[in-house]
């Protein structure tokens, strides 16, 4: 399934972690945020598996839920079975697990099944063999869920970022509160058994909600120019001439670009080749102002035919307001190159946002979904609970959309990010909201706060949106010298939220998680975590 934003060739994120510096890279589904994917790369996965690694495999001994025990032993008890791709067997779906995919039970091992739902029974044919599980796909449903629904989107089960498309959408609001109780079930955090688990805010119309699609462009066979993502473990491109989660007017620019790349016979980038120029198209909407930006990703500075092409946008899309180039050059897994240039319009659009004016450029993380985003940001507001005369830190700050929403209040806000665009954006959307007292500088919380601190600068309060890998190990070590009072947890990944519980919850208690469907049809699931000192 596709992803659409990440510095993968499948998906993308902010560039700047884009959601890493992480880079967008070649995914097959939608991706998170672009930021979360980008910082993904930069970070070092390794220290973080390795801190927990020892204790995670430990743990199952000391485990007082019974049901989990149980399905973790037969899991990890599975006997040896033959099996054969291509097999088919009958299997009753008992649960769902984190990626939205079914899981069974053949013969005591562990079958994932994407496009099954919890209770269903069908027919299931194996896809992948491993040692201690099975991969399928549904052959056929014996029989359904009462809350299985038919999907928009014909190509649901090809790309990824659609994979609770056929849930009704009130259970797709259970499910990502239920995630939440898996992952702090696998980890156990301090009290994670009394942890106030709220019911997922979700959207009235969980449609046409992305503001950004990032497309891979390529020729088929026949000549023909497409764009879309690519299938499920391939580089098989999926030509997306709909799709009912972006916001109209993305798809609108999108297929008219790729009428117009056809049209003028532009070099498209051919994968196997290595030649071409074209590879990526990108089309991001303000919802609160109708700018509307236009980003050709290329292999080369070079854009043959660039006059006639742009000539032809001004004409027929004069929603278009900023048209830029990207320039990755060679064979790569990241989408974004590290040179961007103006091409036409301005060079950079500009979002609305409770009443704050933000400035984007082209590789700028923002939310997705600009309708939850104020939402997650009011319940992060609501968490954080600052009064008057009181510091925080914005950690991870973007372009600074959680920070200077909490300026009016704070008596001083400082942030950091390690794209050095985004901190000029953030520190030039302070400047033209005519904010004084927020200030964000390039480096990592890890360490820029020490060096705060040894400046005199001890923060009432700490917001931290970390990429999908979590907070950073030095961070966490950070945050408990600290010790500030008042302390929100922005997650886009319930497991690692629930591997840096482990370490904040021996001085930090969890007042509440109140989980927010910023991706409804995927399995992906933000959460707010209000954490108070313990005394």
């Amino acid at each position: 399934m596709p992803n659409f934003d990440s510095n993968n060739h499948r998906g993308n994120h902010y560039d700047r972690h884009d959601h890493n510096d992480r880079q967008d890279r070649h995914t097959n589904d939608w991706g998170h945020n672009d930021r979360h994917n980008h910082r993904d790369d930069s970070r070092q996965d390794s220290g973080r598996n390795d801190r927990h690694s020892y204790r995670d495999r430990n743990r199952g001994d000391n485990r007082q839920d019974r049901g989990y025990n149980d399905r973790r032993r037969q899991e990890r008890e599975a006997p040896s079975v033959v099996v054969e791709v291509g097999q088919r067997f009958p299997l009753t779906i008992k649960r769902m697990g984190i990626n939205g995919e079914g899981i069974g039970y053949y013969k005591r091992m562990a079958v994932f099944v994407p496009g099954a739902l919890t209770n269903e029974e069908a027919v299931v044919e194996v896809t992948s063999v491993a040692t201690r599980y099975l991969r399928g796909k549904v052959h056929r449903i014996r029989k359904a869920s009462p809350h299985r629904v038919d999907p928009r989107d014909s190509y649901a089960d090809q790309v990824g970022g659609f994979e609770l498309e056929h849930l009704d959408y009130s259970e797709q609001l259970k499910f990502k509160r239920d995630i939440v109780a898996q992952s702090l079930e696998r980890y156990q955090p301090q009290g994670f058994r009394s942890y106030d688990l709220r019911p997922t805010l979700g959207m009235a119309d969980p449609y046409g909600y992305r503001n950004k699609a990032q497309f891979q462009v390529r020729r088929n066979a026949e000549g023909q120019v497409e764009a879309g993502l690519y299938a499920e473990r391939s580089h098989d491109l999926v030509d997306l001439a709909t799709c009912s989660v972006q916001m109209p007017v993305t798809m609108t620019v999108m297929r008219a670009v790729v009428a117009m790349l056809q049209d003028l016979d532009m070099p498209i980038y051919d994968e196997e080749a290595k030649s071409g120029i074209v590879k990526t198209l990108v089309v991001r909407a303000a919802e609160n102002t109708d700018d509307v930006q236009l980003v050709f990703i290329t292999n080369s500075p070079k854009l043959p035919r660039k006059r006639e092409l742009l000539e032809r946008i001004a004409k027929e899309l004069p929603q278009v307001t900023s048209v830029m180039q990207n320039i990755n050059p060679g064979e790569t897994s990241l989408v974004w190159g590290e040179k961007t240039t103006h091409l036409a319009g301005a060079d950079a659009i500009t979002e609305k946002l409770d009443g704050l004016a933000f400035k984007l450029s082209a590789r700028a993380f923002l939310q997705l979904n600009p309708s939850q985003m104020t939402v997650l940001y009011a319940e992060a507001k609501k968490a954080l609970d600052l009064q008057p005369g009181e510091t925080v830190v914005d950690a991870y700050s973007g372009i600074g959309t959680i920070g200077l929403s909490l300026a009016d209040v704070a008596e001083e806000v400082r942030g950091m990010d390690v794209i050095p665009e985004a901190v000029d954006d953030a520190n030039a959307n302070a400047e033209a909201n005519g904010i004084t007292n927020a200030h964000y500088e390039v480096g990592t919380a890890e360490d820029l706060l020490p060096k705060w601190l040894m400046a005199g600068f001890h923060p009432d309060a700490i917001v931290v949106d970390p990429p999908r890998t979590g907070l950073d190990d030095t961070l966490i070590e950070t945050i408990l010298a600290v010790r500030p009072e008042k302390f929100v947890y922005i997650s886009c990944n319930p497991s690692t939220l629930a591997k840096d519980l482990v370490e904040l919850t021996r001085d930090y208690q969890v007042d509440y998680i109140q989980s927010v469907d910023m991706m409804p049809q995927t399995a992906r699931c933000e959460a707010v975590v209000k954490l108070s000192r313990r005394q």
